[in-house]
């Protein structure tokens, strides 16, 4: 038989606060749990991989631990749940690429020398490591409703600022030691850790504004033990603490906190109109205190998600040994505020206080790479009717307008950040009835009976509008050439298909269809659905043996391995914008269109536009 242990006043069960499940994931269960059954014992701890965070990877993992209380309850101390959650962190801060743990406050029940005596040692085994972590204050550590100011406590003798003054990621502590700040190394920038004490006072609202200035294009993460209350609620406190804090300091993103339960979520808008995660993490309710669960929070810079899982390294290390009934229930148990994910666009986010400098327009020398054959810009609008752009590689490409029903061709500064130029072409094109206007090489273009036969590289960045419509404007060409594959001797498949062509297709998706000079058909190479209202960058890259096509210097899927030589010319004008079947023009792209670069041999990623 279990029996509960008493609430302190302030923390009785929320409503509907049932048992919640530990999260369990079956493949950890399976893959990881023979890893973890035996742990370590601390004397073997040597054997772990050394604590090495990768700072430039772009996948990095901030672990939390909240509310420990239950485990250093006077005489009922088990610190063993601990030390299986800390050896855990050890053994998978290489694959997992941990980088800190933050603790949530609450460490011990009654606050007393000797509970903080069994946690301290506990956390030697990161101390030992020189794992970067923090604690902070929980109302139980203090026994105190009062304010940071409240002078020294057994707290502050095992977890003050001199137990991490040997810590590479400490940054510093306020005057009374109940507040500090951690520096982060990851994902290729600076990250900060705040631990705010249960109860900031005056001087420690201020400390805190002080270091966020000290610090001012820092994204940060706010701990602290009380926040959320429940579900899109904060607690009286959690409010106060948004009100004079949070809300006015856009660097804070993601704040965390315990002390309630169950675990929950909110998010608030700031007063730059960014939104801030709040979470609620605790587990105390649970069987065995919460078996010293641990929360991951896994970052993806380029997916733009943080994955958070919830799980106990003690439970699943006991998980050979055979589980007892509650342990079974707990690892049969899951909930959304345990496992989920938050959708962040880091770039996006952080633009007001981090923002990204722009890639400045680079000179066009530099862009004319040996082989270069053509090179077309935007920097300035062109006349919809009489307008010229000129080649800048100085071959002689030289391009000049063609209007339909009267269409004409816009301008805009709009550009790939990655872009060389920093301007593109829009493209008005309309199905039905044809309209629009777009941009053909003039007749005497050397381009023009160019048939590529040792390799080419043909590169464009493009843009599609909110408004792009598949039965206006689909399979309209960014490049393409002009004729039909049957007028050059090239029969197969559909005589009056031009012989090459860098298309849409109604689903957005890039293909480059070409009739090689060694066969009679059209090989094809396509790529997937490109999104709207944002940028792309396309390579069709030629060996003079096959073709592969890549989307952001990504190759796609679909590259056929079949032979594929040269490109067949109908010694005809290349187009730009415009797409021709059976010898007419037949759809105009509707978008905008940034630098065009051929280049007459096979160009490596590293050599695109792009890099």
């Amino acid at each position: 038989m279990c029996t509960s242990h008493d609430h302190a006043p302030g923390e009785a069960p929320q409503a509907g606060a049932g048992r919640r499940g530990f999260l369990r994931v079956t493949a950890l269960l399976g893959a990881t749990a023979a890893a973890v059954t035996a742990l370590p014992a601390v004397t073997a701890e040597a054997a772990t991989p050394a604590w090495r965070p990768d700072p430039r990877s772009r996948r990095f993992t901030l672990a939390v631990m909240p509310d420990t209380q239950y485990l250093f309850d006077g005489p009922s101390i088990d610190k063993a749940p601990v030390e299986a959650a800390l050896r855990y962190l050890l053994e998978h801060g290489r694959e997992e690429n941990i980088v800190f743990l933050s603790h949530l406050g609450d460490l011990t029940q009654n606050g007393a020398a000797e509970e903080f005596a069994a946690i301290g040692e506990a956390f030697r085994l990161l101390d030992r490591r020189g794992v970067g972590y923090s604690v902070l204050a929980g109302n139980h550590d203090v026994k105190s409703s009062t304010t940071d100011q409240r002078g020294a406590t057994p707290y502050l003798d095992a977890f003050g600022p001199h137990r991490f003054e040997g810590q590479s990621t400490f940054g510093g502590a306020c005057a009374d030691g109940y507040n500090t700040y951690h520096r982060l190394e990851a994902g290729g920038g600076e990250w900060l850790v705040l631990a705010l004490d249960w109860r900031l006072s005056p001087q420690g609202y201020a400390w805190a504004k002080e270091v966020l200035a000290k610090h001012p294009r820092t994204p940060v993460i706010l701990t602290t033990h009380e926040l959320v209350v429940e579900d899109d609620t904060l607690s009286e406190y959690g409010q106060q603490l948004w009100d004079r804090l949070v809300e006015d300091h856009d660097q804070i993103f993601l704040a965390l906190g315990g002390h309630y339960w169950p675990a929950a979520r909110a998010t608030r808008k700031n007063a730059a109109g960014h939104e801030v995660h709040l979470h609620l993490t605790n587990y105390q309710n649970r069987y065995f205190g919460g078996a010293a669960m641990i929360r991951l929070y896994r970052f993806d810079l380029d997916r733009g998600v943080i994955d958070v899982e919830t799980l106990s390294p003690w439970i699943l290390g006991r998980a050979a040994k055979g589980l007892n009934e509650l342990e079974r229930q707990e690892m049969e148990l899951s909930g959304d505020a345990d496992r989920f994910s938050v959708e962040i666009d880091f770039r996006t986010r952080f633009s007001g206080f981090a923002p990204v400098p722009a890639r400045p327009a680079r000179p066009v020398p530099t862009i004319l790479l040996p082989g270069t054959v053509a090179y077309w810009r935007f920097d300035k609008p062109v006349d919809g009717t009489t307008g010229t752009v000129r080649d800048l590689s100085g071959r002689g490409n030289d391009l000049s307008a063609v209007t339909v029903g009267g269409g004409t061709l816009g301008w805009s500064a709009d550009h790939h950040p990655d872009q060389p130029g920093h301007g593109s072409l829009e493209f008005q094109g309309f199905k039905s009835p044809l309209r629009g206007a777009y941009l053909k090489t003039v007749d005497d273009a050397p381009l023009n009976a160019s048939t590529f036969e040792d390799g080419y590289t043909i590169e464009a960045f493009y843009r599609l509008p909110a408004d792009w419509d598949p039965d206006h404007n689909a399979w309209s060409g960014l490049v393409s050439r002009s004729g039909t594959g049957g007028a050059a001797g090239k029969t197969a498949d559909d005589p009056d298909e031009p012989p090459a062509t860098l298309s849409l297709s109604n689903d957005r998706e890039p293909q480059w269809a070409v009739r090689p000079l060694n066969q009679q058909g059209i090989a094809t190479n396509w790529g997937q659905e490109t999104p709207l209202e944002t940028w792309w960058h396309l390579a069709v890259v030629n060996d003079g043996r096959h073709t592969t096509f890549y989307v952001e210097g990504c190759p796609v899927l679909r590259n056929p391995k079949a032979s594929s030589v040269g490109i067949t010319s109908a010694d005809l004008p290349w187009l730009l914008g415009g797409y021709e079947y059976g010898g007419k023009i037949d759809q105009i792209f509707h978008g905008r269109l940034g630098d065009v670069r051929i280049v007459a041999r096979a160009l490596p990623v590293t050599s695109f536009m792009n890099h």
